[in-house]
């Protein structure tokens, strides 16, 4: 972990369990720092793999420990506490993330360093990477992190004029303890991960977490676009931080006139020259990074520059290909319905992929969608059921069953029908198939650049 001192948490003892993308990164920088750290996985490969480290079974007598680093798809509660948490419990041991270690870091390291937290059910990683985006074109120096890109404690150590720029999770913000965000945004908030948080309250309290312990030195960003975030952003009201809200289709703070972003002062950038952001949804995203931008202090045209050159994120309706005028965009990180609509409204007619492991209410809140659907290719666990909802509404369909299949199946699709555009935008977890959205993504755009190879060879 850069730049940290190699003794600052000597005598300390962390317990660290799940051995993957937050878990490894955290015993390397634990160590580091001086602390004591067993760990453990469930997974007997992932404790092969973890070369050096030293391994204690969560059965075994001692927990005497000053915490316990969970990762965050672990639970410690619902749907059922692991036994490391409930000894951790018993024992009166504090359950933390990574991101709250991180913090403690920073800060006993000296660094006054400005902390930067972005929640939110949909477009929290493009909000985070667009806010970055923009701060490093103002020279800010910047680290950004944590459910997105590199784990928290895998960061490095900031000045004091640094901006750590962290995306939460859910699974995250319930275990921060001291962490106090500068500048915090909660972008939208639907009905996910309930198994985890019991209940739509439960889900909405994890995300509230990512204001609390903030002051009236601190900006609370919300987004005004549902009813459930309209109402937190009600009681944020009640609390000490600056509240500001953002919108991609109303009036707001800061809000998207048409395709003009503008606040109080007036027109920020004009969004339809911002190709990697296409649809309100995005737009609300611009939004929050301006707002966030600007109480970092940056100067309005720096912000519309990085706004304006923003790359976009893989997976996130990244346009991966193009055979006969047709285009292949990958919107594979789409793992819920709310999200497969905020890409199907940016299309009036497509051939779509989709399927998988389907989250509760599977396709029916996309049924407003369904005329721009000029035809559909099921894959995945739950394909049998999305074939229903589809057949219900007559929109043509097959369930193929694989990408594989579904790929050159929606090219045949989009030629008959004349759709110019193959979206990939599952509206589902991808776990039945593959190790996550990215790999999935990923083999979708291997698997187009093998067929435009393919049709260029036949041509």
């Amino acid at each position: 972990m850069s730049g940290f001192p190699a003794d600052l948490f000597a005598g300390q003892r962390f317990y660290v369990v799940g051995l993957g993308k937050n878990g490894l990164p955290a015993v390397r920088a634990l160590t580091a720092m001086g602390a004591t750290v067993d760990a453990w996985d469930d997974n007997a490969s992932a404790r092969e793999a973890a070369d050096g480290v030293a391994l204690h079974d969560p059965a075994a007598e001692d927990f005497t420990y000053d915490a316990l680093v969970l990762s965050p798809g672990i639970p410690h509660l619902l749907p059922q506490p692991h036994l490391a948490a409930d000894r951790a419990r018993a024992a009166g041991v504090p359950i933390i993330s990574d991101v709250e270690l991180l913090f403690r870091a920073v800060r006993k390291a000296g660094s006054r360093a400005r902390f930067a937290g972005i929640t939110g059910t949909n477009g929290k990683s493009t909000t985070t990477a667009l806010l970055a985006h923009i701060l490093e074109g103002a020279g800010c120096e910047v680290a950004a992190g944590a459910n997105l890109g590199p784990a928290a404690l895998s960061l490095p150590l900031l000045g004091d004029g640094g901006i750590y720029v962290l995306e939460m999770s859910s699974y995250m913000l319930e275990r921060l303890d001291s962490v106090r965000f500068d500048a915090a945004a909660m972008l939208n908030l639907s009905a996910d991960h309930i198994e985890r948080h019991g209940d739509t309250a439960g889900y909405a309290a994890a995300k509230r977490a990512i204001f609390a312990r903030q002051t009236a030195d601190d900006l609370a960003v919300i987004g005004v676009d549902d009813a459930e975030s309209r109402a937190m952003a009600a009681w944020l009201r009640g609390r000490p931080a600056r509240v500001v809200t953002v919108s991609g289709e109303g009036r707001a703070d800061v809000w998207c006139d048409r395709t003009t972003l503008r606040d109080a002062d007036g027109p920020i950038v004009d969004l339809a020259a911002a190709g990697a952001l296409p649809g309100a949804h995005n737009a609300q995203n611009a939004a929050a990074a301006a707002a966030m931008a600007f109480a970092f202090g940056v100067a309005r045209a720096e912000i519309a520059a990085g706004i304006l050159s923003y790359p976009g994120l893989p997976h996130r309706q990244q346009r991966v290909g193009e055979i006969d005028g047709i285009a292949f965009i990958n919107d594979s990180k789409a793992t819920n319905a709310e999200s497969t609509a905020r890409a199907l409204v940016c299309h009036e007619r497509i051939v779509w992929i989709a399927g998988g492991m389907q989250k509760e209410g599977g396709i029916v809140p996309l049924v407003e969608y369904f005329p721009r659907i000029a035809y559909a290719l099921l894959i995945g666990r739950d394909a049998p059921g999305f074939a229903a909802t589809l057949a219900a509404h007559q929109v043509p369909h097959d369930v193929v069953g694989t990408l594989e299949k579904a790929v050159p199946a929606a090219l045949t699709a989009a030629r008959r029908t004349g759709a110019p555009v193959v979206l990939l935008s599952p509206a589902c977890a991808s776990w039945d198939q593959f190790t996550g959205y990215d790999q999935r993504g990923d083999r979708f755009a291997a698997l187009v650049d093998e067929l435009a190879a393919g049709v260029g060879r036949a041509a």
